[in-house]
């Protein structure tokens, strides 16, 4: 005959058994209270302007009720997206579940709603490979989109450039001209001309209709390792915008390429520049020149008369990246998302000037970011003052490469370490780390809503991040070897990657 249970454990199983239903009753019913109750909120913007009045709303709002009252507090002629944040917590479903996890839940208090604008329109995640394109015969080191979307350049180590149209996926020009790798192709904001230049010292500037060599730019006497073009709203009259080109000679030089010379060559760098940017504020100096590279010095330039403005000291390692929180308008110069036709240079600056007024008041006030090896980013707002936003720590090896997202409420860091960071782009608070690669993260590109992040890395893949969501939304393996470049094209329809296997790969939805 089998033994008995124990009377008293039976006993004592039947209470603890009553006693988890009763508390899970006791939290239902204190979670429908909190909805039930209301709460004061008042909207403000990320610069901490206020929204309209203080408002009583129940706590049970939705976020998609918060989006109406917000718009109709803006007087929005159409319905405008935007997130919300309760302090440190983005309201995704309604207004209880963010109040349930701030330190004081008191509703006796007025809860400011910080809302961030988001794009209108929506890029779909990258899943597929849609063409490899063969050619080359050496490593994909650089690739570009053009600023309205219809070309792809390529930068190689067999020393060629290559253009390729993205209507039929296929090439369209070799350049021939370089002596060697090829480290660094960007297109000019208007899309008419793309330079390129590597480890033979020399500057190429090429036509990107003909994919013909309109001149050689020399002076250089080692390595180029960066070219960044002037903003278009900021060049001088009906000029062409300049080009700006560092170099391990230590040097940063600033051409005009419509007759190939030298304007300015600035040297005060100790050791070779690895990064430059060119900055759209001041456009009564032509804008600001901004370098960076191995003596750990941010140096900013006037280009009109090479005059030193201001010195960034901070990083006690190389500076690998710099980037703006604009870089993303000023590549684009006039063209958005939606296609358009310019008449001519003067109607595309016009456009390039209008979206930068835009973006800058989007993100509120340009700012610049530089990532080290000494494991650290720290944030700048140059033209304001020498002291640092903040230094951010986190990444446990070098920061190879940094990214604004192009509303600038974000910004992303590649490092070694094999993780990705999300970054609070205006105060430079920690978000999140994305985890999933298996080797050292090398290069990042942003969607042009802001709503996903690719990056690529030495384990051979690219993979496609949901920054909302902060989770992996698709893993992109296709390549045979590491993946050095990665871009993702202005109109959000194409993500390209460049890799050691010779191949570029074009990713779409």
């Amino acid at each position: 005959m089998p033994p008995r249970p124990n009377k008293k454990r039976r006993v004592a199983d039947k209470q603890a058994a009553e006693e988890v239903v009763s508390k899970k009753l006791k939290a239902a019913a204190s979670a429908a209270l909190a909805i039930d109750g209301q709460a004061l909120v008042q909207f403000v913007d990320p610069d901490g302007k206020i929204a309209g009045p203080q408002l009583d709303v129940p706590l049970g709002t939705s976020k998609e009720q918060l989006g109406t009252l917000l718009n109709q507090l803006l007087e929005n002629a159409e319905e405008m997206p935007y997130s919300f944040h309760l302090e440190e917590t983005e309201i995704t479903s309604n207004l209880a579940a963010s109040f349930g996890k701030l330190a004081s839940q008191s509703t006796e208090r007025v809860l400011n709603i910080t809302y961030y604008p988001l794009a209108v329109f929506r890029v779909r995640p990258v899943t597929r490979c849609t063409s490899s394109l063969s050619g080359h015969i050496e490593a994909v080191l650089c690739v570009a989109f053009s600023p309205d979307s219809t070309k792809l350049a390529s930068g190689s180590g067999d020393s060629t450039v290559r253009l390729w149209d993205l209507n039929t996926e296929l090439p369209k020009h070799t350049c021939k001209g370089h002596l060697n790798w090829v480290l660094a192709v960007a297109w000019s904001p208007d899309g008419s001309r793309l330079a390129s230049a590597g480890m033979d010292k020399i500057v190429l500037v090429w036509c990107a209709q003909s994919g013909k060599n309109l001149g050689a730019l020399r002076g250089h006497t080692q390595p180029v390792t960066c070219l960044c073009w002037q903003p278009l709203h900021v060049a001088e009259g009906d000029s062409f915008p300049l080009l700006a080109t560092s170099s391990k000679d230590a040097a940063v030089r600033i051409w005009d390429t419509s007759v190939g010379v030298c304007l300015r060559s600035l040297t005060s760098h100790s050791q070779p520049v690895m990064q430059i940017r060119w900055s759209g504020e001041r456009p009564d100096i032509g804008g600001v020149v901004y370098s960076a590279g191995r003596d750990c010095v941010i140096k900013v330039w006037n280009p009109k008369d090479g005059a030193m403005l201001n010195e960034l000291k901070g990083h006690g390692h190389w500076v690998n990246t710099l980037a703006l929180n604009t870089d993303y308008v000023i590549r684009s110069g006039p063209y958005s998302h939606e296609p358009a036709k310019f008449k001519d240079l003067a109607e595309k600056k016009e456009a390039a000037k209008k979206r930068y007024a835009e973006a800058i008041e989007l993100c509120g006030g340009e700012r610049l970011l530089s990532g080290s090896d000494d494991f650290t980013l720290f944030l700048w707002r140059p033209l304001v003052s020498k002291t640092p936003v903040c230094r951010m720590t986190g990444h446990q090896k070098i920061v190879n490469q940094v990214a604004f997202s192009p509303d600038g409420r974000w910004f992303a860091s590649a490092s070694f370490d094999k993780s990705v960071r999300l970054w609070d782009g205006r105060t430079g608070k920690y978000v999140h780390a994305f985890r999933g690669h298996v080797g050292d993260v090398y290069q990042l590109a942003w969607s042009a809503d802001s709503r996903l992040l690719v990056s690529v890395s030495k384990d051979s893949t690219a993979k496609c991040w949901d920054i909302s969501r902060r989770k992996l939304l698709e893993d992109l393996p296709g390549h045979a070897d590491e993946v050095y470049a990665v871009d993702w094209s202005l109109d959000g329809a194409r993500v390209a990657t460049g890799s050691k296997d010779r191949l570029l790969k074009i990713w779409r939805h």
